[in-house]
């Protein structure tokens, strides 16, 4: 996305739409749901005598907002292009696994779906309606499955023998 439509990437953040500040685009997290469809009710082995809870699946909703400083008679369709970019780049980047993910993503080799999820215009207009703000080019995209771990670990024996017997 850069150096075209936005000159630097450091012009790309997490912000709120609303926040004043230097960012062409900002990805802003509105919510978060359990992802029911993903949940897992498996324990997790950890060593030889402890299992762990499953760990919860959640989705992370974002509001990808476009915020061109260009004169108002440019502003739209520096916007319109803004936004288009980065949807291009989030389709052909829809699936993020591997050298596409840091932290504990790459570290349990997880993979995350990044999926467009258009909100109506009612929708879009309710979640802009507050602060005297007037609403911006905006697409809504869902980002999932995240699995977050429990804290919950339990004490476990192993099965070291076992007998079988046939009795007639």
């Amino acid at each position: 996305m850069t150096p075209d439509p936005i000159p630097q990437p450091e012009m790309i953040g997490l912000a709120s739409p609303v926040d004043k500040g230097d960012f062409y685009l900002s990805l802003f997290l509105y919510a978060i749901k359990e992802s029911g469809d993903n949940r897992r009710t498996q324990m997790v082995a950890r060593g030889t005598n402890e299992i762990q809870y499953p760990p919860m699946v959640v989705d992370l909703h974002y509001l990808l907002t476009a915020q061109s400083p260009a004169e108002l008679q440019s502003r739209a369709l520096d916007e319109h292009r803004i936004l288009g970019r980065a949807m291009q780049v989030l389709y052909d980047n829809s699936v993020l696994r591997g050298s596409l993910t840091v932290g504990t993503l790459a570290e349990k080799e997880e993979e995350v779906r990044v999926v467009m999820a258009p909100i109506s215009g009612d929708g879009m207009m309710n979640m802009w309606n507050f602060a005297d703000t007037p609403f911006r080019l905006s697409m809504s995209y869902t980002v999932g499955p995240v699995y977050i771990d429990s804290t919950r670990i339990k004490t476990t024996k192993r099965v070291l023998e076992r007998d079988i017997r046939i009795e007639g």
